[in-house]
């Protein structure tokens, strides 16, 4: 057997394609204590969160206009005007800015890096990691839109925060470009400093709505 066939041995092993493939353990924990979205995981994300540095703006209401609000006042301060947004973004999050780019597919790195900020949703966020999930569909957007912008605010509806990374595996389409965040970028690859905005936005907004 040449090292070729045994790669693609191991990958039909690894897909179930292969009978004599020994089964893969499901042993590990799937599910935790609270349903999604109670008041404890929506505690216990908000914590994890702010370890992880981002900024958390929790709101009671999940409409439209109450979450444009939210966004605007975590940019003005900011002064940001300016925001790329996926094309499934409603109105009301980002109407009261100057410039709202609707992401088309056109822009490139270049262009993203003169955008101040990108406004989205979310899929699903783990509430024991901090984790977020997007998927790249109208409301995530594309992948590069969220890594360029310097700023990101991100939509976390309350329902769907779950408690852990399996829960929030079973929400989520495997075979869509997933993204996960947790916190703004950072590395310590560097002599152990942190080092902020390196392969992503340096600021991490979070809008927890409902």
């Amino acid at each position: 057997m040449s090292a070729r066939d045994d790669v693609l041995a191991r990958i039909r092993g690894a897909l179930g394609a292969d009978p004599t493939a020994p089964p893969v353990p499901r042993a590990y924990r799937q599910h935790g204590e609270y349903a999604a979205g109670a008041p404890e995981l929506v505690l216990q994300l908000v914590d994890r969160l702010e370890d992880y540095r981002a900024t958390v703006v929790r709101i009671g209401a999940d409409d439209d206009d109450s979450i444009g609000r939210a966004v605007a006042d975590a940019l003005a301060p900011r002064e940001i005007g300016q925001a790329v947004t996926p094309p499934g973004t409603p109105r009301e999050w980002t109407g009261w800015l100057a410039d709202v780019v609707v992401d088309d597919g056109s822009l490139d790195a270049k262009a993203l890096d003169r955008i101040p900020a990108v406004v989205t949703g979310s899929v699903v966020t783990i509430a024991e990691t901090g984790t977020i999930v997007l998927d790249g569909g109208e409301l995530c957007g594309r992948r590069a839109i969220t890594l360029v912008p310097d700023t990101h605010v991100c939509v976390v509806r309350v329902s769907d925060v779950v408690q852990t990374v399996p829960e929030g595996l079973q929400r989520v389409d495997p075979v869509r470009p997933l993204t996960f965040i947790s916190g703004p970028s950072a590395t310590s690859d560097i002599e152990l400093d942190r080092v902020e905005g390196v392969h992503g936005p340096r600021q991490l907004v979070v809008i927890v709505s409902g």
